[in-house]
Formats: C-alpha cells, structure tokens, sequence
C-alpha cells in the first residue's frame, strides 16, 4: 500500500453524554498522514453537554458532570470541529455511529467519504469470535506505544488506536480504491457506485 497516495484523512471518535440521542461530550479528530498518526496537528476537544452525563457514561469514560461543568459549550466549539474535518475523508472502528452523531451536530457537514475498521477487520480476518475494538486490539496488537495517557474510551486515545489498527490493516490492500472497496459502509459517503451492466438498456 502506497500511503502517501491516500486522500486528506482523519480517524475521528466521538464520546456522549449517555442519553438517547446524544449530546457531545468530547470530539477527537487525528490526521494521519504518509502512513502515520499525526499527533501534532490533531484535534481534541471536550464540551460541555445540554444535557447531564448519565451515571453508566460517566463509569465508561470518566468523564462526569462535574468534570464538564466549565468545557465550551458545543457552539463555542463547532466551528472548529467543521474546520479540521471540512474536505476530508474520515475513519472511525464501528463508522456508522460516529458518523450519525457527528452529521447530526454538525448539519452542514459532510465528509469526502467514510472508512470503517470494524468493517475492514472483517474483510482481513474472517471469522474471528468478535469485533469490538477491544477484541481487535488484542487480536492484531498494533503499536500503541505512544497513545496518548488518557486511557481506553477517551476520544484521543480510541481514535490513536483506531488510527493504527487502520494502519495495520490497510497494509493488506495494495491500493486506495481496494481498501474503499471493503471498508466504506453501504449507503455511507465514499461507497463506490455499482457498476451497470453495458448489454441492458
């Protein structure tokens, strides 16, 4: 796989508040760039929700109300968020969902196309018993030497994972567009289209 002819991509990962639908509470958005996590220009933000972090969330990734009481609002913050994922294609481990939550804060929005790790997981390694991001990480053991501190269910640690594991299975295509094939959900931006058959009318 040619890295460097990959198209501007980020693997984003989202955390909520708990409710149903959710509030944001905390957005990660990590570029990777010639084969490699971009830590230096990535985006990292908490935000305080409408709506109170329910108790189960707060357990999950330790983010409570308390801790959110004095983070921007999502307004103050949106622009922002629109800014670095603005043109570019985006990964997340189970894509759908980070792609729904995102679309519905940010409506004018829309992302050249869509890739998704567990989807490609499933492309590469058949059969395996399960697919949540932990199974895969202790499946495929990519390098997280250098994740970052905030531990598993943080957005910028998930999303480091999810940047590598990409990486890790990536290397089983040899080009963009046979990675775009397995990894881009139906129906998701990105999908290739059909191809129609030239012998119908």
């Amino acid at each position: 796989m040619n890295f460097s002819s990959w198209p501007p991509l980020l693997v984003v990962d989202v955390e909520g508040n708990g409710t149903t639908p959710p509030d944001l509470v905390e957005v990660a958005a990590l570029p990777v760039r010639d084969g490699r996590p971009d830590t230096t220009t990535a985006g990292a933000w908490l935000t305080r929700p409408k709506r109170p972090v329910t108790p189960f969330a707060a357990r999950v990734h330790g983010l409570t109300n308390e801790r959110l009481a004095t983070a921007p609002g999502w307004e103050e913050i949106s622009g922002q968020v629109h800014a670095l994922l603005d043109g570019a294609w985006i990964c997340a481990h189970h894509a759908h969902v980070d792609y729904r939550v995102l679309r519905a804060h940010l409506p004018q929005w829309q992302p050249a196309g869509v890739l998704d790790t567990l989807r490609l997981a499933k492309a590469v390694h058949p059969g395996l018993p399960k697919y949540s991001l932990d199974a895969l990480l202790d499946h495929i053991r990519p390098d997280l030497t250098q994740a970052p501190a905030a531990g598993r269910h943080r957005a910028t640690y998930d999303a480091y994972a999810t940047a590598q594991l990409l990486l890790v299975l990536a290397a089983h295509f040899d080009t963009w567009d046979q990675l775009v094939a397995a990894a881009v959900p139906p129906g998701l931006p990105g999908a290739p289209e059909p191809e129609t058959d030239p012998t119908l009318w």
